[in-house]
């Protein structure tokens, strides 16, 4: 890899419970992946497969039980590690992170992790405006709105906002778009395309909605009870429906439905996963057979 800006190298994580004993689960079992400098991944697999575990270990949250993980060259584990300037290169979106916002208004919400970084009130100023905007909150009808009165879907992105408020060369998101409804989904990945395309930051995102993570990611990353199953482009990944439901996931529909049409006799080739793609394939065939027929 060109330039990899997160590395683990067999990363163990076990949870200890001081409560009932010396209970032990380990969550994360020998993980080594890299990922590139300003690409787009996605860590799929099924509840408790160990993917929140995994990516609270790249902004410090969680500590390796053994094993490494460097971020940004920053050694997670290290003694000299700067935990603020490490979770100000590797922001986090949560689950539900509307439920974080508290100021009485978008610019203030916006404005906090800048304020805590104690910039300058113009480079404050400038970040919080630069984010709204880029997220699709004009800040001249957005920033002085009270965030309890917006949208399920636009508060989310206020929290987005927030984050890249700190200007991150990496965001990391957890299931960013449960809960909301299909308008909702479809404008927040809108603008995160437009965060990675002009911004150049490494999107880190787990997700459940395999059709979403087919078009945005540019690898993918399966866990599968703690462990790393397997990795590589979402087309051949998901070319191995079979395999993937036997760790409890399903292709996207469009590529079910490619592989019963291969299946099926149709000589569709490899490569060929996207309905974009599909269409042309099929529309080459059907030139090809007419010609033979003339």
């Amino acid at each position: 890899m060109k330039d990899p800006i997160i590395i683990t190298r067999h990363l163990t994580h076990t949870y200890q419970s001081k409560n009932a004993g010396p209970l032990q689960k380990t969550a994360l079992d020998d993980i080594s992946l890299e990922i590139e400098r300003g690409c787009c991944v996605a860590i799929i697999g099924v509840t408790g497969s160990g993917k929140s575990t995994l990516v609270q270990h790249f902004n410090g949250l969680l500590r390796p039980t053994s094993g490494s993980v460097m971020v940004d060259g920053i050694d997670v584990d290290g003694k000299s590690a700067d935990r603020i300037i490490l979770r100000q290169r590797a922001g986090m979106l949560f689950q539900f992170p509307e439920a974080q916002l508290f100021e009485r208004s978008v610019y203030a919400d916006v404005a906090f992790g800048p304020r805590r970084m104690r910039l300058k009130r113009k480079d404050i100023r400038k970040r919080v405006l630069d984010a709204l905007d880029l997220v699709g909150l004009p800040h001249e009808e957005f920033a002085m709105r009270n965030p309890f009165e917006l949208s399920g879907g636009q508060k989310r992105r206020v929290a987005l906002a927030g984050v890249l408020a700190m200007t991150p060369s990496i965001l990391i998101l957890d299931e960013p778009t449960v809960g909301l409804d299909a308008d909702g989904r479809e404008d927040f990945y809108t603008y995160l395309k437009r965060i990675k395309e002009q911004q150049g930051v490494t999107v880190v995102l787990v997700s459940h909605d395999m059709a979403e993570v087919s078009t945005l990611a540019d690898r993918l990353f399966v866990l599968y009870d703690g462990q790393l199953v397997m990795q590589g482009e979402p087309r051949s990944i998901f070319a191995r429906g079979e395999t993937l439901r036997a760790w409890g996931l399903a292709a996207p529909p469009l590529n079910e439905l490619l592989s019963l049409l291969r299946k099926g006799g149709m000589t569709l080739p490899d490569e060929v996963s996207t309905l974009d793609e599909a269409f042309d394939a099929l529309k080459g065939m059907r030139t090809i057979t007419e010609k033979g027929q003339v």
